[in-house]
């Protein structure tokens, strides 16, 4: 451990994130319309003299420190020399040097030590609050002045290099962009976002989490395996992405591509739409109007894109039957959690019916709460 004299200088913080509607989508360039929540992970930061970062987690109390000169040589090359929750932090310190062109000599060193409520495993991307709190405080300690779209693509190089997940912005967009009592509708492609007010508490509606308790991790397995059917799809129709195929080229995608390529195809050019119908209809007829649409969304997940889990199967559809007005699961699959638009005086109806279920089955029983749209990263103290 060094003995560096260090100086207190703040605490930041970022939200974990709910995709309303709009799943794997983002990273073929298409739409996505989350809300960050009210469940965040903060940073405290003080300054270092000896040109060193060292990242400590609640979670993990044992810290790791390196050099900032080293972090070039880390990353991407050797980040599995970096225990995995580390490669957050030391991700995005690696990152905001690489995209300023700072030489990582002429900034000084930080201790950060992070504490979170933002449940992990969950889908609510405890990753990104961590991205987004690290590269706001990091913005402000270096005096770098970067603006909040480029701290999150930041963010989203430090997920996909550091850490070798290969997700999309949707998440870092959504942390350092979210407003309260609204949705960030975000177009993947040109990074253009307009905030979209949700009006769930006038009209009566919560948005209830149910986390599975099922753990996923995007940098192995299955998540990869759909980016690189996407890609493909795409190079088969021609298109840079698949945001540019509309519904009306599916007939025509059926007959190009084997049968699980099309699939995989029709689930990101439907829930395209599915968002921008999203969108139209909160505008036009409230948020009462988009359950069916939440439920569609599901039905796409679970049968075209395969990312979903007999439990979140089960949350989705106990979740209807005891009255929900729509339901889905939410974050990038294989795990993670569902919510619900439920009217506020049946959510205790639904936590009681689905965590029934869950019981029946045998299914390790569920952590169920109401989220909130809230606001984005921010310095706190």
């Amino acid at each position: 451990m060094t003995t560096s004299t260090r100086t207190l200088t703040g605490t930041w913080s970022a939200p974990g994130r709910v995709n309303l509607i709009g799943e794997h989508t983002d990273y073929n360039d298409g739409f996505v319309f989350p809300f960050a929540i009210e469940y965040r992970t903060s940073v405290d930061l003080s300054v270092r003299t000896d040109g060193r970062i060292r990242v400590r987690s609640s979670y993990d109390h044992e810290p790791v420190e390196v050099a900032l000169t080293e972090l070039a040589d880390l990353f991407p090359a050797r980040r599995d020399e970096i225990v995995e929750w580390a490669r957050y932090p030391l991700g995005v310190a690696w990152a905001l040097l690489s995209a300023t062109g700072v030489d990582a000599a002429s900034v000084p060193g930080v201790d950060l030590s992070f504490t979170s409520d933002v449940p992990v495993g969950a889908g609510l991307s405890s990753s990104a609050a961590i991205e987004g709190a690290t590269a706001s405080a990091l913005n402000d300690a270096w005096e770098l002045g970067l603006d909040r779209v480029t701290l999150a693509r930041v963010g989203r190089r430090a997920e996909n290099e550091a850490v070798g997940a290969p997700t999309g912005i949707m998440d870092q967009m959504a942390s350092i962009l979210g407003r309260a009592d609204a949705g960030t509708f975000l177009d993947c492609r040109s990074l253009e976002a307009e905030v979209v007010e949700l009006g769930f508490a006038p009209a009566g509606l919560e948005v209830l989490v149910i986390d599975t308790k099922v753990s996923h991790a995007h940098s192995t397995g299955g998540y990869g395996e759909r980016r690189v059917s996407c890609e493909k799809g795409a190079a088969i129709m021609g298109v840079a992405a698949l945001r540019d195929l509309s519904v009306a080229d599916l007939p025509r995608a059926a007959e190009l591509m084997d049968e699980v390529t099309f699939r995989r195809v029709r689930h990101v050019v439907t829930e395209d739409q599915r968002v921008l119908d999203a969108v139209a209809t909160l505008r036009s007829a409230g948020p009462r109007a988009i359950g069916p649409l939440l439920d569609a969304s599901h039905v796409s997940m679970r049968d075209d894109f395969e990312i979903s889990v007999p439990e979140l199967d089960l949350a989705v559809d106990t979740a209807r039957a005891a009255g929900a007005v729509g339901a889905r699961m939410t974050g990038g699959g294989f795990g993670g959690a569902a919510i619900a638009l439920v009217d506020h005086d049946l959510v205790g109806a639904v936590t009681d019916a689905v965590t029934a279920a869950f019981a029946e089955a045998g299914f390790m029983a569920p952590h169920i709460f109401p989220v909130h749209p809230s606001e984005g990263a921010r310095r706190d103290a």
